[in-house]
């Protein structure tokens, strides 16, 4: 049973790109198209999912034992619920920009199929190490995934490159890109969105596409 286990390694790297949340299972798309309109917004919203991830996959595993059957997914989303509510306020109390940007999103992490997915499918049957492991791995993948398509629409639709410091608004950097005039305002929009991520997920599968073709020896 112990050789068919997977390593630690490759529970944290599934998130990466082999079974990336975004990328390959397509879920939790809403907040993914909704708040990618700078990167700002993309880190916040990653660490956010992050957190919860990894706190909700250790304390559902923890209790995987002592929680019945019959209402473990009213258990996941209590537990869930109570981590969201956690970062809400800390955010509203000391980061307030990424507070009002990403709005209701940040409260609709509790019906987030990442986390409630992941609870179910991975840390009800595994132990808290593993599934910290499996919870960092998706949240690091989700937010990388994130982060490209942010970088993408905001440099297309402003042509400028930025991130502020978020507990007090000044400009770590503001990098001009593309010249005024030269503007796609489309990508900031939610057509935008949809463009962009098409675009990714194409370069994606290219990508899994290309690799496989090497292991197989095909060029």
């Amino acid at each position: 049973m112990s050789q068919n286990k997977p390593s630690k390694k490759s529970i944290l790297t599934a998130g990466f790109l082999r079974e990336n949340p975004v990328l390959v299972l397509m879920i939790g798309l809403c907040s993914t198209l909704a708040i990618t309109t700078n990167i700002n917004n993309a880190l916040g919203m990653g660490l956010a999912v992050i957190f919860v991830l990894v706190a909700s996959n250790v304390i559902i595993s923890l209790i995987r034992n002592i929680t019945p059957k019959e209402i473990r997914i009213p258990v996941y989303i209590v537990v869930i619920a109570t981590l969201v509510k956690v970062v809400e306020m800390f955010l509203h109390a000391y980061v307030t920009s990424i507070y009002d940007a990403l709005g209701t999103f940040l409260g609709l992490i509790v019906v987030n199929c990442i986390i409630l997915g992941r609870a179910e499918a991975f840390a009800s049957k595994n132990g808290p190490v593993d599934s910290a492991l499996d919870g960092l791995g998706m949240g690091i993948g989700y937010s990388l995934v994130i982060l490209v398509i942010s970088l993408i629409r905001q440099v297309f639709s402003s042509g400028h490159l930025s991130l502020y410091n978020p507990l007090n608004l000044a400009t770590i950097f503001d990098i001009q890109l593309i010249p005024e005039g030269f503007t796609i305002n489309t990508f900031g929009t939610p057509a935008g969105a949809f463009i962009t991520f098409a675009l990714v997920i194409a370069a994606s599968v290219a990508y899994t596409n290309h690799k496989n073709a090497k292991v197989k020896g095909v060029k």
